[in-house]
């Protein structure tokens, strides 16, 4: 089940109201403001309420939950949000509701009046069934059950698609080259907007200073243009950062362009990109990618349920995809983002929707449903003799009518991660230990948990433990991870040499380091 309480403000709430919420959202420019809807499809509030944008009728902040009483009842089905802010949703009789900032005509009223409470978007929109909205900074979108796009809000860059750059009072088709088609799914950045068709072509306008639009120029577009470098390419789902964008297509394969001062492309570098990249080709099956455009930040997940996430995440620059150890993207956005959003409204599911991925880990050592336990270090792990065998032939091998097992070749920890990771696909443990772990999966041929143990390692090596896990790579015979090892303590031996000499350095390894390298060839030439 998804844990809301990753974001500070659920803090608030006692347990019981917790255990009712069904979904969420939390938004806001310094991650404040927080609406929830219950099984009783009752909505509440809480937050500073910048500009009115949590619909209580006021501009009151407040801690406690506040209930909006003409949202209730009405089964809200998607929500977004804007910068200033103001909030826009759609219920599942395709009824649109607005409300918050409006400086720019963002609530589709035809005025530029704040919106202290929900007030319905009429115009164009009464006899339409909107499935899906989106909102910019300032801007908002919706998508109609027969594919079709209206927009409206600051059109300063043409991000409402209308021709013009005038500022658009009331929800307008957004047409052009869109007339005849049928959108699928919408998404806005910061001042863009993108749209993805049911035969996969994806469409962009508004705003391009750095390429966000993936259209290999830098040229704001007042209408929609296809994007050409995506052409064959069947994407199916796509999604915006404050400058940037994700595209999904139906084989799992994951492209990126825009902005990327902070790595929010994933490509390893910081150079922005006009044009769309493949991105993760080494990775398996993408699943659900994920951005928010008050956000630098990127995150996707894999088939067999990992998450990786990268771009600016809590003020450092990762620019390549990292393997996190959440469940679900949202995770990323409430632990890693800036401010900490959600990019999406969370669906707050029960236990008896869990997914397969999400049973397995839950009934990790549970004594409940258990029929095997290892001892190790006097500790005991519990675990289920039918999926141990199923992954991990090791184990396939050495299971029979036991009850009890007791194991003396590797600590606890590591042993518990072992079979942690045969329930998750995931590890879960510092550098260090991971080499115990690195031990173990080589003694048991497990080739995959291996090269995880390796990636854990990379990206937790340090000045400290360089020298322990280059001797464990070596020991190992992990090649890939020695060379690395190897490569970090040569460039710190280097930098250190430089400036300041030998000094206190452990003489004895420093001596080894120096044979090691010799073996090596460090000091060639």
């Amino acid at each position: 089940m998804l844990d809301v309480g990753k974001w500070p403000l659920f803090a608030l709430l006692p347990p019981q109201d917790l255990n009712s919420i069904r979904l969420a959202c939390v938004f806001g420019a310094s991650g404040n403001e927080t609406l929830y809807v219950t099984e009783n499809d009752e909505v509440f509030a809480i937050g500073t309420n910048c500009s009115g944008c949590l619909g209580t009728g006021d501009i009151q902040s407040t801690i406690e939950p506040r209930k909006i009483e003409i949202l209730c009842g009405k089964k809200i089905v998607h929500l977004s949000y804007g910068s200033g802010p103001h909030v826009v949703l759609t219920t599942s009789d395709g009824e649109v509701y607005a409300w918050g900032n409006n400086g720019y005509s963002q609530l589709g009223n035809g005025t530029t009046t704040q919106g202290l409470s929900p007030c319905q978007v009429s115009t164009n929109l009464l006899n339409k069934k909107v499935i899906e909205v989106a909102c910019g900074s300032h801007h908002s979108m919706s998508l109609t059950s027969d594919g079709e796009v209206y927009a409206w809000g600051y059109n300063n860059c043409g991000q409402v698609g209308s021709g013009s750059t005038s500022n658009q009072p009331t929800p307008r088709r957004v047409a052009s080259c869109l007339q005849s088609k049928v959108v699928a799914t919408i998404a806005c950045g910061q001042s863009s907007s993108m749209a993805v068709l049911d035969n996969g072509e994806v469409y962009g306008w508004g705003y391009n200073g750095n390429g966000q639009l993936g259209l290999g120029s830098n040229g704001n577009q007042p209408t929609p243009c296809r994007l050409a470098a995506l052409q064959g390419i069947h994407v199916c789902q796509i999604v915006c950062g404050y400058a940037h964008a994700l595209a999904l297509t139906d084989e799992g394969l994951l492209y990126s362009w825009g902005a990327n001062a902070y790595g929010q492309l994933g490509s390893g570098v910081k150079s922005n990109q006009s044009c769309p990249i493949q991105i993760m080709m080494d990775r398996e099956r993408v699943v659900e990618i994920a951005a928010c455009h008050s956000t630098h930040t990127s995150a996707a997940k894999t088939q067999a349920g990992q998450v990786y996430m990268w771009g600016q995440c809590r003020g450092q620059s990762v620019i390549h995809p990292h393997l996190t150890h959440f469940t679900c993207t949202d995770d990323v956005f409430a632990c890693f983002a800036t401010p900490a959003v959600t990019w999406r409204l969370l669906s707050v599911e029960s236990d008896n929707h869990l997914t397969v991925a999400q049973s397995m880990k839950k009934e990790f050592d549970s004594m409940e449903t258990s029929d095997l336990k290892f001892l190790v270090d006097g500790k005991t792990i519990h675990a289920h003799k039918s999926i141990l065998k199923i992954r991990c032939e090791h184990l396939r091998s050495m299971l029979h009518d036991e009850e009890v097992i007791e194991i003396d070749q590797f600590s606890y920890p590591v042993y518990r991660a072992f079979l942690e990771y045969l329930y998750t696909d995931s590890v879960s443990l510092p550098p260090e230990d991971a080499i115990g772990l690195l031990d173990l999966a080589a003694f048991y041929r497990e080739n995959s948990l291996k090269n995880l143990c390796e990636q854990t390692i990379k990206q937790g090596i340090s000045v400290e433990n360089a020298f322990t896990l280059l001797s464990a790579a070596v020991k190992y015979q992990a090649k890939g991870l020695e060379e690395f090892c190897f490569k970090f303590c040569v460039n710190h031996l280097t930098a250190v040499t430089q400036t300041q000499g030998f000094g206190d350095m452990d003489h004895e390894l420093l001596k080894d380091f120096i044979s090691k390298a010799g073996k090596h060839g460090a000091f060639r030439n």
